[in-house]
Parts: structure tokens; C-alpha cells; sequence
């Protein structure tokens, strides 16, 4: 959760059902407030961008993951092959 960053009020357009799924998120507790639904929202979709990167890097240097890997990374995870 982003706690220590300085805060700026932008207004912004989002469809109906965006609208309805962070309010929802508030009235269900599970968020403070509809801004703290989407800061959330966002840091998440920076962390999966993170990711990405990541990836892209690993692959660059090793390649993709073999049919080996998968079946061990599966197997290590408790997941179904």
C-alpha cells in the first residue's frame, strides 16, 4: 500500500462498471476510499509492468522456460501438470 507519497487531485473519465466495481470495493470494506482503490489499482498494474521487464531480461540472457522447467516449476508450486 502506498503510504509515504505526496498526493496530488487529478479528475479523471472511467466507464459506469469501473466506477461501480471501486465503489462496491468501498461500501464492502475492502478498500478506504475510491481513490485508494485506484492508486492500488495502478501500483498494481506498475508492479506487473516491473514484471514484464523482468521476464523480458531473463529470456534475453537464458531463453524461455523448457517444458522441463514448467513441469518442475509446477511440481515445486503444488500444482497440477
Amino acid at each position: 500500500m502506498i503510504t509515504s507519497m505526496t498526493r496530488q487531485k487529478i479528475a479523471i473519465t472511467l466507464p459506469e462498471e469501473q466506477v461501480a466495481a471501486a465503489r462496491r470495493a468501498v461500501a464492502e470494506g475492502r478498500s478506504p476510499s475510491v481513490s485508494a482503490y485506484i492508486s492500488q489499482a495502478l501500483a498494481r498494474r506498475s508492479a506487473d509492468e516491473d514484471l514484464a521487464d523482468t521476464l523480458a531480461e531473463i529470456y534475453a540472457e537464458s531463453g524461455p522456460p523448457t517444458d522441463a522447467d514448467r513441469t518442475w516449476a509446477r511440481r515445486a508450486l503444488g500444482l497440477p501438470e
